[in-house]
């Protein structure tokens, strides 16, 4: 390190003058071909989850935002992809409401009325308890990419089922979005006080909240509420619980519950089983470029994993 105290710098000709182990280019190519398996894997498990979310947001939409059941049942036509049993969930005409018009029997309800908005959550201050901050949180994918264990302090707290949304700018707009499904058992966990923690009321099923964060119509109304100085903005949940939730009968959220709580929860299997192959791959690169593992038995490891 060379300059002053106060800021001493590593400068390029020092740098240059570093020593590292490295293989040779045909050993770097065969060391590439060794994990190439556990990359190949982590990537079709990421597409996988990718297209199953989309499917679940295209269902949330037909169903709860273009109606498209309850259209086609007006038009004496039969809900595309759904069976005959799950069709006859749905009414086949629209009544008015005082927000706007609905599928007869179902409701418009305020946000706040829908769902619980930072519910009560136990965690005692100074408990140790997986916390998750906004770095972890992704603009894609309900999945976060780790928590760390911390003891309580200040910030929101959350169980499984829960949703969080990022309440500050620029991350609501980039998009961090969370639905929480990786905590332990009865386990609470806390985080960024820039979170708002949302869950709906019964009858909708938990994902709905996700999927309803994810929706563009909610989030620009979320973007617009936002309040407060340049560059420091915040969702205001006063004027957010005034988003108009639409609340179905109770058979419809169950039958929609049962199909994205499936997806759901493949989603957080494959979250899980990526993560799993990541850790295995960065233990083996390091270890194979130093040649503290041979390659025949990295490639053993690797395909038996993935």
């Amino acid at each position: 390190m060379a300059g002053g105290s106060a800021q001493p710098i590593l400068n390029k000709s020092a740098f240059s003058r570093l020593f590292f182990e490295c293989p040779s280019l045909n050993e770097q190519h065969r060391i590439v071909e060794a994990l190439r398996p556990l990359d190949d894997r982590i990537a079709l498990l990421r597409e996988t989850n990718a297209t199953l979310e989309a499917i679940a947001q295209a269902l949330f939409k037909s169903w709860f935002v273009d109606f498209d059941p309850v259209r086609a049942r007006m038009e004496g036509r039969a809900p595309e992809g759904m069976d005959d049993a799950t069709a006859a969930l749905f009414p086949d005409s629209f009544e008015e409401s005082k927000l706007g018009w609905v599928p007869q029997g179902w409701r418009l309800a305020p946000l706040s009325d829908a769902f619980e908005i930072n519910p009560t959550r136990k965690l005692k201050k100074g408990e140790l308890a997986p916390y998750l901050d906004m770095a972890s949180v992704g603009t894609q994918g309900h999945s976060v990419s780790g928590t760390v264990q911390r003891e309580m302090g200040s910030g929101t707290k959350f169980i499984n089922g829960d949703t969080l949304l990022a309440r500050i700018t620029p991350c609501l707009e980039n998009g961090k979005t969370a639905f929480v499904d990786g905590l332990p058992e009865g386990q609470t966990g806390w985080g960024s006080t820039e979170f708002v923690v949302l869950r709906p009321k019964t009858p909708l099923p938990v994902y709905y909240a996700y999927l309803l964060c994810r929706h563009t119509a909610f989030r620009d109304f979320a973007i617009q509420s936002m309040s407060g100085t340049s560059g420091r903005q915040r969702i205001q949940n006063d004027v957010l619980g005034r988003y108009p939730v639409v609340v179905p009968s109770t058979d419809v959220a169950e039958a929609f519950g049962q199909v994205v709580g499936s997806i759901q929860q493949k989603i957080a299997a494959n979250h899980v089983q990526a993560q799993t192959l990541a850790t295995l791959r960065d233990t083996l690169l390091p270890r194979l470029i130093s040649g503290q593992l041979r390659r025949p038995d990295a490639e053993a490891m690797a395909p038996e994993t993935a």
